[in-house]
């Protein structure tokens, strides 16, 4: 199998296991399938932890390239594919897409229960990471490594669950090694939240390749 094919399973195994979760927190199981579920989970991470290590690269220099527009692959708009966010290799991650339109960085997702907060909306830690990791994009954009100095979040309307939900960021000024940005949340043409943040300009070797 070559690094292509590959990638394209563990994508779908790490959707899998995102819907998993999901259908976890969204029904009420019976307690026989738990128990199942738990015994065949077990076994078969057991099996994945004997498989050999790998060297993560999530936010690493290789990221840092011409982004994706809209119009791109699937499997090429996501320039973090292991990132917790956002990367269709995490199974822990929100399955987003992301892409640039111009200088502005977008992300798209539909968010699943297990990411909800108050019924029927999104838990406000959730919406300060997507857009973080969408102001990730305008630092590729702008062929920048930097990390976040501050983010600032002003939320405005609950950011519901199981509705397409549009963030959009992109840079206001840059002030020596300082990056300024601001960016936007909406759902269904509400702004669901605001955000300003500082983010610090780095050596690109900070994002080199580690275990």
């Amino acid at each position: 199998m070559d690094e292509a094919d590959l990638r394209s399973e563990h994508a779908a195994a790490a959707a899998a296991v995102r819907q998993l979760g999901h259908s976890l927190i969204a029904r009420a199981v019976d307690p026989i399938l738990l128990a199942e579920l738990t015994s065949q989970v077990t076994a078969l991470a057991e099996q994945v932890e004997a498989q050999p290590r790998v060297t993560r690269l999530a936010n690493s220099a290789r990221s840092f390239y011409e982004p994706p527009t809209r119009d791109s692959p699937a499997e090429h708009r996501n320039l973090f594919r292991e990132s917790i966010v956002s990367g269709d290799l995490n199974a822990l991650g929100l399955g987003a897409d992301l892409w640039r339109e111009g200088d502005v960085a977008v992300m798209e997702v539909t968010l699943g229960p297990a990411f909800e907060g108050a019924p029927g909306r999104s838990h406000g830690g959730i919406v300060a990471a997507m857009i973080d990791e969408t102001m990730g994009i305008v630092l590729a954009i702008h062929d920048q490594a930097a990390y976040t100095g501050r983010l600032s979040v002003t939320y405005r309307a609950g950011t519901p669950v199981g509705t397409p939900v549009q963030c959009r960021c992109w840079l206001t000024e840059r002030a020596g090694r300082k990056l300024h940005m601001a960016g936007e949340v909406v759902a269904d043409g509400v702004v669901c939240a605001e955000a300003e943040a500082i983010f610090i300009i780095v050596d690109r070797s900070e994002f080199a390749e580690s275990d």
